[in-house]
């Protein structure tokens, strides 16, 4: 939740990007997104890092969430932008990480998508 102990660290003079993953994605992710989005920052929701334990919650979710402003995105894609450039130093153990848990991001996205 965006609560003030959190809150504090980010300034809402200059909004944040900020990715969310998490459990039950229509309560927890959807009340701190809401949160985040009226405080001003860009929320990205990493659609394979959220779940719910009643899976037909999370692409409801998942809609409300970018209807309300979040970019749902997964998190090749979002590792991918924010890397920004192949030329960076860190780009090869990066996509060798993306290489290495291609098979397990596969299945969640599959998965993800076959309630959609």
């Amino acid at each position: 939740m965006w609560i003030p102990p959190i809150s504090r660290h980010f300034s809402s003079a200059a909004p944040s990007e900020i990715a969310i993953v998490g459990i039950e994605s229509h309560i927890c992710v959807t009340q701190t997104t809401l949160d985040l989005l009226a405080n001003g920052h860009k929320v990205y929701i990493l659609a394979d890092g959220v779940s719910s334990c009643n899976k037909e919650e999370v692409p409801i979710a998942l809609a409300r969430l970018r209807a309300a402003g979040a970019v749902v995105t997964t998190s090749e894609s979002f590792l991918y932008e924010l890397m920004g450039d192949a030329s960076i130093p860190e780009f090869r153990a990066i996509a060798g990480l993306v290489k290495e848990c291609s098979k397990d991001t596969k299945e969640a996205v599959s998965t993800l998508l076959s309630k959609m």
